[in-house]
């Protein structure tokens, strides 16, 4: 029989920190608890125990603290974060019926090791899942430790007994106690002796046999007087940390192997906190769907709707899912139907005339008119409702949505449940937006747009195969001549896409200074490669390699798989994706199009319009930074963008104490990476990482700035404080993003989320006016030019076909909407110009 007892503090610790953080809309943080459940169900699986515990340290002191106050006295304070997630993770555990163990003035060590020696005792096999190496020195014949490494993204555990401990340190696990008497232990403050490391006290007790052993034989003429002296002065020291690191097996605990016994779980109690920590994914996991029947639920009102055989003509507003397998659920007040894949295939449906609700309404379009369901309308979309209201989810499918709203659980892909419950989410989510004043974000900006989304999608934009094909040629003849040049250099040949022969050829071979080190070896990346540039030629030449490759693979060879039968290419636009409210762009992504290279540039000639046609291409004009002046209500800078001023000039002449007509190039280009860089939170070090000047000087240049600019330095200040009050910030429009690492008491976390509230009302702002410029030149564009069409876009920038001869009346109109869409204190601007490319129109 075996037990399997995890080290609670040990292990939810290498969760928390091997986790991406993870929060529920109301702030509770849960990545901990999640990570885990992770390594509890691998442990599970791998050792496949009858039995299953674990074991927490109490608050409060040890007698081991009371033997030497200096015990773990180095020792951070859990942070915040974790704190707020150790009590449910208990709640967790005691609802999946796994019993534990804590003991008032004893470690959770010397829990474990209590167990431990009971189950040796009582004939069962024990394994610890710990992090902590401390719980080697309990291995023997029945006790084994699986030691667990958590890293972001990756864990591994290695099971520890008898024989691979001795492989490993050379000496029995007991002995591991001598060791650390000897050497110490800097996590738990155990002092061992003063400058005595890990390698002499290992080679001490593979020689002497154990700190008794050591001391025995100080005259040995094989110990070196400097390491006597040590010895013999931190001799009181060295018996002081063999008894702190000793595990005392006998802590006065009630225990017995078969009180850990599996149970199964408190279903009920176990979906309600999944419910509360929002893992839908781990309701479906541990087979809880149902277990909402077993428990109270919440006070939502539920229509629970018949199931009939057809929906009436009459019916004027209904809930639609299309299911992944075909299926299709309708629901609306009176009734739930739904048709398999064969029945939708032969009776023509049409839902024209009727108000749809639909979940992730862009691509639920193409889904209706692959189906040949024939539509008009939506008047409501579940899932942007839930991106809107909570923009930092990862995903919103309706499974999750149903726990989260309604407190009831549903299949993802049960065509009539998820029917029901589109229908039975409008209300709620329809009164969460109105009371965060979301109404007008979502009515006139979001909703409308995924209807112009769709369209663009559809649409596509043409592409010149043969250019695409001539240009990837090209690259292949300059990727070919700059291997050759590589290894004229390096005098050899070797795979230059390799990080470890690249290293080992630029940092050994050519005898270059290596600037960073991981653990795998020397790092090749691209800012360890700009600083060596102007110190060996081979240097440029890889880089250029690698920036032709990177050209060849994603642009002119991925494009080319991307162009339809139709030649044009026709990616998707995800609009549930960003915390800010911008849009991104899949299969392919035209939003990356490279521009700062010449060469990357001209990837954009091969985008062009259908015959007859030109591409119209419209820009807003630092639209972040007029959004800025206006939010911050900062006079100077409002005043500048009113007079046409060259903002970047501006700020060099004030930045550099010169006039505007004597600012050089050099520093308008210092003075626009302060001004975009103030919009994003930019720290000093970076700054002068990115100008290629001191601290000193950056840090002066953006005092200087914020000097001259002293609206922004009050909003800057204000801005966060607000968000910290709030636990979010939002948009000119009530777009929210909740920051909860506001009040992280990591101090690299918390810059990081004092950054987002400053720069997400500026980014957030300016999407939400691009999103509405869109809807504002479709609406014109169908209006009076309907053979124009809106194609892309790409941040700031919207991209239309028309005809030739319409070019300037809908250069001007595109143009016109874009900058009359919002009223700000500054004005906005749009120039439009048109060509035969899109390189030409740009």
């Amino acid at each position: 029989m075996k037990l399997l007892i995890l080290d609670g503090n040990s292990v939810i610790n290498r969760a928390f920190f091997g986790v991406k953080p993870l929060t529920t809309r109301d702030g509770l943080y849960t990545h901990a608890i999640y990570g885990f459940l992770n390594i509890l169900e691998r442990m599970d699986k791998e050792e496949q125990p009858e039995a299953i515990c674990v074991a927490f340290d109490l608050h409060g002191p040890t007698f081991r603290h009371e033997k030497y106050d200096g015990y773990k006295a180095n020792r951070h304070g859990m942070p915040e974060e974790l704190a707020m997630q150790m009590p449910v993770m208990k709640d967790v555990l005691r609802a999946m019926n796994i019993p534990i163990y804590e003991c008032q003035g004893w470690e959770a060590d010397d829990v474990i090791g209590t167990v431990g020696k009971i189950c040796s005792q009582q004939g069962w096999e024990c394994v610890i899942a710990t992090g902590d190496r401390d719980s080697l020195q309990l291995i023997d014949e029945h006790v084994h430790v699986k030691l667990v490494i958590s890293k972001p993204g990756n864990t591994t555990a290695s099971l520890y007994t008898e024989e691979k401990f001795r492989e490993e340190y050379g000496f029995e696990p007991k002995k591991l106690i001598d060791l650390k008497a000897l050497m110490g232990d800097s996590s738990d403050n155990i002092p061992g002796v003063a400058g005595v490391g890990p390698k002499t006290a290992t080679d001490l007790l593979l020689k002497f046999g154990s700190l008794d052993g050591v001391y025995a034989h100080l005259d040995d003429p094989g110990i070196r007087p400097k390491l006597r002296e040590k010895l013999e002065a931190g001799k009181e020291n060295a018996y002081l940390s063999f008894d702190l690191a000793t595990i005392r097996p006998e802590a006065p605990i009630t225990f017995s192997p078969l009180d850990a016994i599996v149970q199964p779980y408190n279903r009920a109690e176990l979906y309600a906190l999944f419910q509360k920590l929002e893992f839908v994914r781990l309701i479906d996991k541990y087979g809880l769907r149902g277990a909402e029947l077993e428990t109270a639920k919440p006070e939502v009102k539920q229509n629970v709707l018949p199931r009939v055989d057809g929906m009436p003509e009459s019916v004027k507003s209904c809930a639609v899912y299309l299911a992944p397998d075909g299926s299709v659920g309708f629901a609306w007040e009176s009734g739930v139907w739904a048709l398999t894949p064969m029945e939708v295939q032969m009776h023509p449906i049409s839902l024209v005339g009727k108000d749809l609700i639909l979940h992730d309404s862009k691509d639920a379009y193409h889904r209706l008119d692959s189906l040949g369901i024939s539509w008009d309308r939506c008047v409501f979309d579940t899932a942007l409702a839930a991106y809107d209201l909570n923009p930092s989810q990862s995903d919103y499918p309706v499974s999750k949505l149903t726990v989260n709203f309604l407190g009831q659980s549903v299949e993802d892909g049960d065509a009539v449940g998820c029917a029901e419950a589109l229908w039975n989410l409008r209300p709620v989510l329809e009164a969460e937006l109105e009371k965060n004043t979301m109404q007008q974000l979502y009515q006139q900006i979001e909703l409308p747009l995924c209807t112009v989304l769709y369209r663009m999608e559809k649409r596509g934009i043409c592409v010149d195969r043969s250019k695409l094909e001539q240009f990837g040629q090209m690259l292949a003849q300059r990727i070919s001549d700059c291997e050759t040049l590589i290894y004229s250099y390096s005098d050899t040949k070797f795979n230059i896409n390799s990080t470890k022969q690249l290293g080992e050829l630029l940092f050994e071979k050519l005898g270059l200074p290596p600037v960073k080190k991981t653990k795998t070896g020397y790092s090749t990346n691209v800012e360890v490669l700009e600083k060596l540039k102007n110190q060996h030629p081979i240097i440029p030449a890889i880089m250029d390699y690698r920036m032709l490759t990177k050209l060849k693979s994603t642009y002119a060879d991925g494009l080319i798989k991307e162009i339809r039968d139709d030649g044009r290419v026709h990616t998707t636009f995800q609009n549930l994706v960003t915390a800010t409210g911008r849009l991104s762009s899949t299969e392919p992504n035209l939003q990356n199009i490279p521009v700062r290279t010449d060469l990357g540039a001209e990837i954009r000639k091969m985008f062009v319009p259908k015959p007859g046609c030109v591409l119209v291409d419209a820009d807003y004009s630092q639209i972040e930074l007029r959004v800025l002046a206006h939010i911050a209500d900062d006079a100077t800078m409002q005043e500048s963008f009113r007079n046409g001023t060259d903002v970047h000039a501006a700020t060099a002449a004030q930045v550099f104490g010169v006039p505007v007509e004597s600012v050089t190039p050099l520093q308008r280009r210092h003075a626009k990476a302060v001004n975009f860089g103030i919009v994003y939170g930019i720290s000093e070090f970076s700054l002068a990482e990115d100008i290629g000047v001191s601290r000193y000087e950056a840090k002066r240049y953006i005092d200087s700035y914020l000097d001259h600019y002293s609206g922004v330095r009050t909003y800057m200040k204000s801005v966060v404080e607000d968000a910290k009050k709030r636990g979010y910030t939002e948009t000119l429009y009530h777009r929210r993003r909740y920051i909860p690492e506001l009040t992280s008491s990591n101090f690299n976390v918390r810059s990081g989320a004092e950054r987002i509230a400053l720069n997400t009302p500026i980014q957030g702002t300016a999407a939400d006016i691009i999103k509405l410029a869109m809807i504002r030149v479709e609406q014109a564009l169908e209006e009076h030019y309907p053979e124009a069409k809106l194609l892309l876009q790409v941040h700031d920038e919207l991209i239309v076909e028309c005809p030739e001869e319409l070019a300037q009346p809908v250069s001007q109109l595109v143009s016109r909407e874009m900058e009359t869409v919002a009223k700000l204190e500054v004005p906005l601007t749009a120039e439009a110009k048109s060509g035969k490319s899109w390189y030409d129109a740009k």
